[in-house]
């Protein structure tokens, strides 16, 4: 048996219904400190060094980022992944 639940509300209404943590204040400094740092830029390369630096978990939270964004993409086309 399979049963669909379709709920209609904002991310908002979601996140005091799965009792989560208003984490706005700080998603919105974190963002301002990115946008902040990415004004300095002047170049790819120096761009890439400094989201390596500031990405949660440096280096690694963006390999790990890159791999779930890869899954969903090859989930979403039906294409299983190859190499790795």
């Amino acid at each position: 048996m399979k049963v669909n639940i379709e709920v209609d509300c904002s991310p908002e209404e979601m996140r005091r219904f799965m009792g989560l943590p208003d984490v706005s204040d700080v998603n919105r400094t974190y963002v301002d400190g990115v946008v902040n740092a990415m004004k300095g830029t002047s170049n790819v390369d120096q761009l890439q060094t400094m989201a390596k630096n500031i990405a949660p978990m440096g280096e690694m939270g963006l390999r790990f980022f890159q791999q779930i964004m890869e899954a969903a993409a090859s989930g979403a086309s039906g294409k299983p992944k190859s190499g790795s």
